[in-house]
């Protein structure tokens, strides 16, 4: 059964017929061609699906597209503006914290989650928040730099 739904994804109204048994990373995906949001495991233990809901970074594969209606939706695609990465993805590239690039959408929207409430965090917090994050060619140490070094100290 389809309902009719509103998003509101990267500052974009989106009026989408969805099952209302799909995950809002199908809808992502599928219906809106972000194909930015990764899948893999589909179980919420890989963290390569996460984005913002309202400034909190959730696991999309978990999150049904309905209960996403009416809240501010934020992908890896809506982070750069005028052409211009945001420092937290400039970061990446300059700390070489990315490598294959499947997690970092992820890791770099849990690292935006976490700097929106605390612009100052330690170490310890850096790692906490990505830690629902996967990543198979790093240890961690480029990211955490580079999510350090946009932190405000």
């Amino acid at each position: 059964m389809k309902e009719l739904i509103q998003l509101k994804v990267n500052g974009q109204a989106y009026e989408v017929a969805v099952n209302t048994h799909h995950t809002l990373l199908e809808v992502l995906r599928e219906e809106l061609s972000l194909t930015g949001t990764k899948e893999s495991c589909n179980l919420g233990e890989c963290g390569s699906c996460t984005v913002l809901i309202d400034g909190i970074p959730v696991h999309s594969c978990l999150t049904l597209a309905v209960e996403a209606q009416g809240k501010d939706i934020t992908t890896i695609e809506g982070l750069a503006e005028g052409g211009r990465l945001d420092p937290l993805q400039q970061s990446f590239v300059d700390h070489g914290a990315v490598q294959c690039g499947f997690c970092t959408p992820g890791m770099i929207l849990a690292a935006k989650g976490l700097l929106k409430k605390n612009s100052s965090p330690n170490e310890a917090e850096i790692r906490k928040a990505v830690s629902g994050n996967l990543c198979r060619c790093t240890g961690y140490v480029k990211i955490v730099d580079a999510i350090n070094a946009v932190a405000t100290k």
